[in-house]
């Protein structure tokens, strides 16, 4: 059993701040992570083809998806799960978004294929 007494900031561009309390950075742990992200209004990121399971709950505002079919627009309460080798791009809505994002496995940058 291990406590984690709080998760590590990771800086990324663009304000949007991810603290990840399990992961290869925080926990050192490989198999998952675990991050909660606050995005600011207009934010977004390239495209990604991840190589791992991604489970996204949105807690505020609205998380925006790209994907080959289209768009997928996810608001507070509601999740989306992306499958490793889908290119998703993400961004939020006019007023920002916080929500928890789960990695299976674990997040890092190589895994996400970003661009």
């Amino acid at each position: 059993m291990r406590k984690i007494e709080g998760p590590t900031r990771i800086p990324v561009p663009g304000g949007k701040l991810i603290d990840e309390h399990v992961g290869r950075v925080n926990s050192g742990d490989e198999g998952v992570s675990i991050a909660h992200m606050t995005a600011p209004a207009g934010w977004e990121e390239p495209a990604q083809t991840p190589s791992f399971t991604e489970y996204t709950l949105v807690l505020r505002g609205t998380v925006i998806v790209e994907h080959d079919e289209g768009t997928l627009e996810v608001g507070a309460g509601q999740s989306v799960v992306t499958s490793p080798g889908e290119r998703v791009r993400y961004r939020v809505g006019p007023e920002g978004a916080e929500y928890v994002a789960v990695c299976l496995p674990a997040f890092s940058p190589e895994s996400a294929n970003r661009g």
